[in-house]
């Protein structure tokens, strides 16, 4: 064997470890692909069911937000209706009853003033025209 050989020899050997070292990180990042593979496949096996119980969820949830809606149009006819009973009231009634408390209140003070002039003057009363 001639030293050209055995160089040879040494080369070649060095590549068979190279491609060696090289296969052992190809082999676990084929195994990981692999796993990676299975996940997305079981992801997207499981997402399914919950897409459908998702689509239910939402038909749910709109047919609640239909009633909702409904009893809020009911709440605003009502309003509505309070509000202009409220007008009526104010304008059939509200002037009378605001003469009456007037009146009311003009009475109690004449007679609580009458009193008072009563018992200050000793209960002797005045006629007009005399002095």
């Amino acid at each position: 064997m001639s030293a050209g050989q055995i160089a040879a020899l040494i080369a070649a050997g060095a590549f068979v470890l190279l491609v060696v070292l090289l296969a052992i990180p190809l082999i676990k990042l084929g195994r990981t692909l692999d796993e990676a593979t299975i996940a997305i496949r079981k992801t997207h096996e499981g997402s399914a069911p919950l897409l459908l119980h998702a689509d239910k969820t939402i038909t749910h949830v709109n047919t609640q937000l239909q009633r909702v809606d409904g009893i809020t149009t009911n709440a605003r006819a009502v309003t509505g209706n309070v509000s202009a009973l409220t007008s009526l009231f104010t304008a059939t009634m509200g002037g009378p009853l605001v003469k009456t408390a007037a009146l009311s209140y003009g009475l109690s003070k004449a007679i609580k003033a009458r009193r008072a002039s009563k018992e200050a003057g000793g209960g002797r009363r005045k006629r007009r025209g005399s002095r």
